[in-house]
């Protein structure tokens, strides 16, 4: 099999964007594209530098990204 159309191929970026449309677009209502443009720039900030996620032992993705970051620049 190719596993073309297994849900674990898509699981991630559908629970990303399950979050971002009852998080953000569905409160806000945005009434222009540049307004949503904004709006999701606004959310994806808060997203990856203030929001913490469970499977990343509540850290956010910044702080784990500079994690990764400190031990490659100490090997």
């Amino acid at each position: 099999m190719d596993s073309r159309g297994r849900w674990r191929d898509n699981v991630h970026i559908e629970r990303l964007l399950r979050k971002v449309k009852y998080e953000d677009i569905y409160l806000q209502g945005y009434e222009s594209l540049q307004a949503l443009k904004q709006g999701l720039a606004s959310y994806f900030d808060f997203y990856n530098r203030h929001r913490y996620h469970q499977n990343l032992d509540y850290e956010t993705p910044d702080q784990r990204y500079r994690s990764f970051q400190a031990k490659d620049l100490a090997a």
